[in-house]
């Protein structure tokens, strides 16, 4: 299996009828899916979706694929092709759409649909072209075959690119289900043909390649939605992706079929499963929805709220439901029920939710206690059957942290794959299809991108490692005034704290060092301030260390008299 290394140069020129593929978010990661195909010179990109932050991320809304190795080629890029409408697939888009906003975005009626309505909010209007399974459709040299894949989100698609360097194909995010709750399955018959004629290199989602055997049918999640609301008490409160139309719709039956009434609980909630009911793909029983309002005056044993916060999100409303800081108070006797599964990173975030919901008296309802919520992703078998259908002649493993792409590999090397020609990749490496054979040939840089309120960009590690010092050692502030002429300190050093337990008349202790070493410093012919300050951070830093066994950020500021 070929591995990139950390050291890997930029990549030569593509050679002629070659194709370059390059990943800007995806590998390595659950989240941030991104990849740029390059022929004849003409760009594809398939997914521009996010990534969200973990905790040693504080302060970041979102973390966006890093745009700059094709930011000077935009006017290249002939089609953005979307597989389906899940935010770490198409959360990205605006923000790529700033840089040029008609680049055409090809994807599904109901993946365009929310693509379209998350663009009204930044005042773009896209140019769209709608696809459908079965159909083919050229973008520059650029032959597209769409094939319907089963998930977790209505009307994805695969997709196939054909140029004159072979043929990619592309799972997106996808499953084998075959009892799906809309009746379309993934066309492995689509699969084969594809495999008949040759698929050079396969793109496959990993996400669930560690986990044995078959990923269960959605189908089954119905009579455990039915237990959970047959043994509830009071309110229900049911948390789920704002995208997950096929667990909407379940708790929807279930819902009506126990007599109760549902209320959509936060915007993009509230915005996809209109979008979605509107097209047809929400089947809403007469009288069930209620707006929030009405909601509240319905007999506890009569209220479902399906809402958004399933992974813990800060601002989410399930998050501020357990702070107590929602319009929607959970209490004894309520239900939550989590109906999604927990995306790698979120543990923490999550967990702290469900302690904060029962505290409050709920009993809560997860993946862990109860059949609530089955993956969207293939698990081993299904992927070992994809391998033997297509017979690739180079696998690519994608969508997933390391350890998902390692395992997506194990299993393509045990159906026959030569190891040789199995890709494990990263961000940013570079990837040739040429002369039938995929191999890494360099890299291009490819960082973290993070949107901070209305910033994109502007927060880099550096800031980030500033705002976990703060988080985790406090801050200390020391404030002098010297005389250079006579070196002698007028005034100080005032020592202040922040987010630290002692008080700050120990640091009265230190204040004769710190004079000491302003005035030996200004003795030695230190006189300017930047020069001043760096003594007074070093000295307290170093009796900090020493004294207080801590590392805070020390903000030291001298004045001249």
């Amino acid at each position: 299996m070929s591995h990139p290394h950390p050291e890997l140069p930029l990549p030569p020129a593509l050679p002629s009828k070659g194709l370059r593929i390059v990943a800007l978010g995806g590998l390595g990661e659950v989240g941030r899916n991104m990849a740029v195909l390059e022929y004849e010179g003409r760009l594809l990109v398939i997914d521009c979706g996010v990534l969200f932050p973990e905790d040693h991320q504080p302060g970041v809304d979102l973390i966006l694929p890093d745009f700059e190795y094709i930011k000077d080629r935009l006017d290249d890029i002939e089609a953005i092709v979307l597989t389906h409408g899940h935010e770490d697939h198409i959360g990205a888009v605006p923000y790529l759409l700033r840089l040029r906003r008609d680049i055409p975005l090809v994807g599904s009626r109901l993946t365009l649909a929310f693509v379209e309505a998350k663009l009204k909010e930044h005042r773009i209007r896209p140019v769209l072209r709608v696809v459908a399974e079965d159909q083919t459709e050229r973008f520059g040299p650029f032959d597209c075959e769409f094939v319907a894949v089963n998930h977790s989100i209505p009307d994805a698609l695969a997709v196939a690119v054909t140029t004159g360097a072979g043929t990619v194909l592309h799972t997106g995010d996808f499953k084998m289900d075959q009892l799906p709750l809309d009746g379309r399955i993934t066309d492995l018959r689509a699969f084969a043909r594809l495999g008949e004629k040759g698929v050079d290199l396969f793109m496959v989602d990993s996400t669930n390649a560690e986990v044995p055997g078959f990923v269960t049918n959605e189908v089954e999640i119905g009579p455990a939605l039915d237990a959970a609301f047959a043994q509830a008490e009071k309110r229900i409160v049911v948390a789920s992706f704002s995208s997950h139309v096929h667990r909407v719709q379940q708790v929807l039956n279930a819902a009506h079929a126990h007599g109760r009434k549902v209320a959509l609980v936060g915007r993009s909630m509230v915005r996809n499963m209109g979008i979605a009911s509107e097209l047809g793909y929400l089947d809403v029983p007469p009288g069930v929805l209620v707006e929030l309002k009405q909601a509240a005056s319905l007999p506890d044993d009569r209220i479902v709220y399906m809402s958004t916060g399933s992974q813990g999100e800060p601002m989410a409303a399930l998050s501020r439901m357990a702070n107590g800081d929602h319009k929607v108070q959970v209490g004894h006797g309520d239900t939550v029920i989590l109906a999604s599964s927990l995306i790698p990173g979120n543990e923490n975030s999550v967990f702290r939710v469900i302690n904060g919901l029962t505290r409050l008296g709920a009993r809560v309802v997860h993946s862990g206690n109860a059949k609530v919520h089955v993956s969207g992703h293939a698990s081993a078998g299904e992927l070992l059957y994809c391998y033997n259908v297509l017979k690739p002649r180079n696998v690519m493993p994608v969508h997933g942290e390391v350890r998902h792409l390692v395992a997506n590999a194990a299993l393509a090397v045990r159906t026959g794959v030569p190891a040789d020609r199995v890709i494990l990749a990263e961000d940013g490496v570079v990837v040739d299809l040429v002369d039938g054979k995929a191999s890494v040939v360099g890299a291009v840089p490819c960082g973290y991108v993070f949107v901070d309120g209305s910033t994109v960009g502007a927060v880099t590690e550096n800031e980030l490692k500033d705002r976990r010092t703060l988080a985790e050692e406090g801050f200390v502030s020391v404030f002098a005034v010297v005389d250079t002429a006579t070196g002698k300190v007028l005034a100080g050093p005032q020592i202040l704290a922040r987010g630290m337990a002692e008080d700050n008349a120990v640091f009265e202790e230190v204040q004769p060092d710190v004079v000491k070493a302003l005035e030996d410093a200004i003795a030695g012919g230190a006189t300017d301030t930047y020069q001043l300050q760096q003594v007074m951070r070093r000295v307290i830093g170093q009796w900090v260390s020493r004294r207080l066994r801590r590392r805070p950020m020390i903000v030291p500021v001298v004045v001249e008299a």
